[in-house]
């Protein structure tokens, strides 16, 4: 491990894969971080036997820029191609590594679900978008569509928030808007199970430090609009008002995490970045799915890979 990477990639799809390779090739130490058991976790799950891999996407007709060479093939072949890049470049990888919080500073400090942390002077964000959120089982009124939520956009300060969910995304959701608004965390089982170390301790301490309440083992029946604000009935008798109401039962997009990175977002609530793919953090870049405007295509990903890394490296050369 070294002390401080020139690039940190998160990701292991194909903008991961060939930003890391990319790296490699011009010289630069670089790390690649996955969530998942390998790369190509996208592929590797929602891809039939033998399914057809394409390079380009919906009629879109790229052409490759970089050392990363890839034309048609299927799951299989693909996998292959993105296992002998990442062991012919030496690509030091980290799988079964979650990213939870990078922080920005004189470099970066990235920090993960197991209290590991990491020092990069570069980082790419290569995540791609997940499944939409999941809905509870009760009815969610139209006329609350607005106080309503399934990640952090739209919330503002000083509101009482109740957040919904007993995994690590609601845990990170409570802990992050506790700091502006006063929070209830609301989990239908007696105890968290889901939890990684470092979410439960931050919990555990909001808990003791009275600025964030916990209300578990309780079910919540039904949601209900009284006079514009959300009204939640617990299986317990309770019932209270909030300002506003956030969902954390599973499925979600990067947004929440880029917003975690300081990263600014454009009116339709994508990353904002440059002609190099940087954004509004110097140091910290989005390929693949999440920087397209039209997503799927890994032609384009590896490009955005190829693209990026020159940027970093002729600014390193200054």
């Amino acid at each position: 491990m070294k002390d401080i990477y020139d690039l940190a990639v998160i990701g292991g799809g194909p903008a991961g894969i060939a930003s890391a390779v990319e790296a490699s090739v011009l010289g630069l130490d670089v790390a690649l971080f996955e969530k998942g058991a390998n790369h190509s976790t996208t592929i590797r799950t929602f891809y039939k036997d033998n399914k057809r891999v394409d390079k380009d996407w919906r009629g879109q007709k790229i052409v490759l820029e970089g050392t990363v060479h890839f034309m048609e093939g299927t799951k299989e072949s693909t996998i292959e191609l993105f296992d002998a890049l990442i062991k012919n470049a030496k690509i030091e990888t980290r799988f079964k590594t979650e990213i939870v919080e990078i922080i920005p500073e004189d470099r970066f400090y990235i920090k993960t679900s197991a209290g590991e942390e990491f020092t990069a002077r570069n980082v790419i964000i290569a995540i791609g978008y997940m499944s939409k959120p999941n809905k509870p089982d009760y009815e969610l009124p139209t006329s609350l569509q607005h106080r309503i939520h399934f990640n952090l956009d739209s919330f503002s300060s000083g509101e009482n928030v109740l957040v919904v969910g007993g995994g690590n995304s609601a845990a990170e959701y409570a802990y992050y808007l506790s700091d502006r608004n006063g929070v209830t965390l609301s989990y239908r089982k007696d105890r968290f199970s889901r939890l990684n170390p470092v979410n439960e301790d931050i919990i555990k301490q909001l808990e003791q430090t009275r600025r964030l309440h916990l209300k578990l083992g309780v079910d919540i029946k039904r949601l209900c609009d009284l006079n514009g604000l959300p009204v939640i009935y617990f299986a317990d008798g309770e019932t209270k008002t909030f300002d506003r109401v956030l969902y954390a039962l599973g499925g979600s997009s990067p947004l929440d995490f880029l917003k975690r990175c300081k990263v600014e977002l454009d009116s339709a609530g994508r990353a904002a970045f440059d002609e190099n793919y940087q954004t509004s953090v110097p140091g910290l870049y989005v390929a693949g799915d999440i920087a397209a405007k039209v997503g799927g295509s890994i032609a384009a990903s590896l490009n955005h890979a190829y693209r990026i890394v020159n940027h970093i490296k002729a600014i390193r050369v200054k």
